[in-house]
């Protein structure tokens, strides 16, 4: 049975179940399908499980925290999340800067990573409600202080060469640590952000000491038996993704130990660099591991919700395996950051009020995480140039369109190549997702 849902500017509509119809048969544009033209596979949607998010969830009611987890992984009522994004030790969204060590100590023998604990209890509340395991990305912001340069964990500052092997050791020590309290730790990524000089939490790599450090990460893992697990490299914007992914994967040593290329959306939404990287590299893999409204909590605004739809369909467009959105939960105020750096989450949390606000930015996730499933794959699409879209078939033999209509007006929308011709009105300021 074919569904059509929808969500719509200046409307009760929320993934909301509508009918499919023509409302005339005027200026019909096409969008063509072909089930035979398939593309990548996709890993699954997720966000990212930051001390913030999870101290959040602890300041409402367990009835609260728990309905909150339910909406983003129970796959009926939720958005059906399966994989997720930790920070090795502290970043921006933890309540301070922090390690698994005590100063100074390069033996690792202090490692602990029990203020995580939090973190790894949401995870396993996650996964009740996805009813499987969650796949997570463990990514730094910063090696130790005394390890770089500068001697700071903030304002950028660069990793020592003297201490790559040591700063390699503690990335299997967290691996090993996670997978001990049972959380499946799938990927680690070199640096988040390394072309970025914050106030807070960071560290610069340029691409050839990206690659440098990939070259002693790789046989590290591999030594401590993590060979499955996949390394990202850059964790940054699109806009030099292209060339970042040449300076690591040009070199065949650092190639063989690269899962993939991770990417942020913080730039001008350069989709074709995404294409690029694939089309360079077509064997190694893409995710996008990044991405909110910046600049505090944004309640009510709808362009957020779009902003969303269009980074999530562009990027799948051009061949993304898997979307980790950032922040899970944040509180009224966008935070807590413990630099200020303030930001909107698909959930927030009005945490006087015990009350959870699904943003815009919600359902226009859900609008892909709800019905393309892990494993789906992307099948080609064609045609007008007035929507945005992109279509998946599902193991279960089911399709999915989803069509996003920016513009200020209706869009008859004319679907061809699937089981059978659509005709539908694309409405203005709305996402559809069809299921056939």
């Amino acid at each position: 049975k074919m569904r059509h849902y929808r969500t719509k500017k200046d409307s009760n509509e929320r993934l909301s179940i509508v009918d499919i119809k023509l409302k005339s048969k005027n200026d019909i544009q096409t969008i063509k399908i072909d089930p035979n033209d398939l593309k990548q596979e996709i890993i699954g949607f997720g966000g990212a499980f930051t001390e913030a998010s999870t101290y959040n969830l602890s300041r409402i009611s367990k009835e609260q925290r728990e309905k909150a987890i339910q909406l983003y992984f129970d796959p009926v009522d939720g958005l059906g999340y399966n994989i997720g994004r930790v920070s090795i030790h502290g970043c921006d969204f933890s309540l301070g800067s922090y390690l698994y060590i005590d100063d100074y100590d390069n033996t690792l023998e202090s490692f602990d990573i029990s203020r995580d604990q939090p973190i790894i209890d949401t995870i396993k509340d996650a996964e009740k409600y996805a009813q499987q395991k969650i796949k997570i990305l463990g990514s730094p912001w910063t090696p130790p202080f005394w390890m770089k340069d500068n001697q700071s964990p903030i304002r950028g500052g660069k990793l020592l060469k003297k201490y790559y092997q040591t700063w390699a050791n503690y990335f299997a020590k967290f691996i090993e640590a996670y997978e001990d309290r049972g959380v499946e730790v799938a990927w680690v990524s070199i640096q988040n952000e390394p072309a970025a000089v914050q106030r807070w939490d960071s560290c610069i790599y340029t691409g050839e000491e990206e690659r440098d450090f990939v070259k002693v990460l790789g046989p590290t893992l591999e030594k401590a038996g993590y060979q499955d697990k996949g390394i990202l490299i850059w964790d940054h914007n699109r806009d030099i993704m292209v060339e970042r992914a040449q300076a690591v994967l040009e070199d065949p040593e650092a190639y063989k130990y690269v899962w993939g290329t991770a990417f942020h959306w913080y730039d001008n939404e350069q989709f074709d660099n995404v294409r690029k990287v694939h089309e360079m590299y077509p064997n190694k893999h893409l995710m996008f591991t990044e991405g909110c409204q910046e600049g505090g909590p944004h309640f009510g605004e709808y362009e957020v919700g779009e902003r969303y739809g269009r980074n999530i369909l562009n990027d799948l467009r051009n061949y993304n395996e898997g979307y980790i959105d950032w922040n899970l939960f944040l509180d009224d105020t966008g935070g807590p950051n413990h630099v200020n750096n303030l930001c909107s989450a698909p959930i927030m949390i009005k945490i006087f009020h015990e009350e959870i606000v699904k943003m815009p930015s919600y359902y226009y996730i859900g609008h892909f995480s709800k019905f393309i499933k892990p494993k789906a794959v992307q099948i080609a699409s064609s045609g007008t140039d007035q929507l945005m879209y992109v279509s998946f078939r599902n193991e279960d033999g089911s399709y999915v369109v989803v069509i996003q209509n920016q513009n200020d007006k209706d869009i008859n929308t004319q679907i061809e190549g699937l089981k059978e011709n659509i005709e539908v009105t694309v409405e203005a300021r709305s996402i559809s997702t069809i299921i056939i």
